[in-house]
């Protein structure tokens, strides 16, 4: 009896590595079996059971953050074929191949594809994102929101502190102190809230000072990126508009 070979498909990863922060990046190649409607994070995973190259010469796991995997936390960013996005929505059988993967490299690498995000909740932090309480008990339903405010806020809270707006943008980087699109957005929004308005001045003031606003360079890459479609140059437009009128009741004494 005849034998008959059948041809395995299989998916290629070309993926950058780097064993320590302060180590200097590589790149390896691994060969996987195809399986119907994967995505980056399945292709890790199966590296991860079976940390082999695509010579047949084993390796170290590579490592990387998931979590929800339904593009809500966060936090799989990385960059996909040049691209910065998110790993567990980037499926398979849309991808160039070989599919490469990166670290974004605004932000620190611990390891392999594993980034430090610090410098955006610092950011966050420093423009005060939230909404101030001074305590837990019930003080009965609070201001309503006009609904047309409502509507264009609720866009702005689909920010789950990705990054990718940042990796995208030309004016954050290691030489820069640019606070970023991700923090100017929300800023907007807090501003917008009944409560979080009491402390619009205190944000404002925060993004007129270094690294603030004026580092802005227009280059739109952050709307374009953004896996939420945040309109963050809508916002950018309206602080921009909003940290001017600041300054001038400020020269005013109002």
């Amino acid at each position: 009896m005849a034998e008959t070979t059948v041809a395995t498909k299989t998916v290629k990863f070309i993926i950058t590595r780097q064993d320590t922060p302060d180590s200097k990046p590589y790149t390896e190649e691994f060969e996987i079996p195809y399986r119907a409607n994967m995505n980056v994070i399945s292709g890790l995973m199966e590296i991860q059971r079976n940390p082999k190259k695509a010579d047949g010469t084993g390796t170290a796991p590579v490592c990387w953050d998931s979590n929800c995997l339904e593009e809500v936390c966060g936090a799989c960013s990385m960059v996909i074929n040049g691209k910065p996005r998110q790993a567990c929505s980037a499926l398979v059988d849309k991808l160039e191949q070989p599919i490469r993967l990166e670290p974004m490299r605004t932000f620190p690498v611990v390891r392999d594809l594993v980034i430090n995000r610090e410098r955006m909740f610092n950011a966050l932090k420093r423009v005060k994102a939230w909404i101030p309480i001074d305590g837990t008990y019930d003080l009965g339903p609070g201001p309503r929101m006009a609904e047309t405010k409502r509507q264009w806020a609720y866009e702005l809270s689909k920010c789950m502190t990705c990054g990718v707006c940042l990796e995208a943008c030309p004016n954050v980087n290691d030489r820069t102190s640019f606070i970023g699109p991700a923090a100017i957005s929300q800023v907007r929004l807090f501003n917008a809230h009944p409560t979080g308005e009491m402390n619009q001045e205190e944000r404002l003031e925060a993004l007129m000072s270094d690294g603030g606003i004026e580092g802005c360079g227009n280059s739109q890459n952050c709307v374009r990126s953004c896996p939420k479609g945040i309109p963050l140059t809508t916002s950018i437009a309206a602080i921009n508009k909003d940290t001017t009128k600041h300054l001038f009741k400020k020269w005013l004494g109002m």
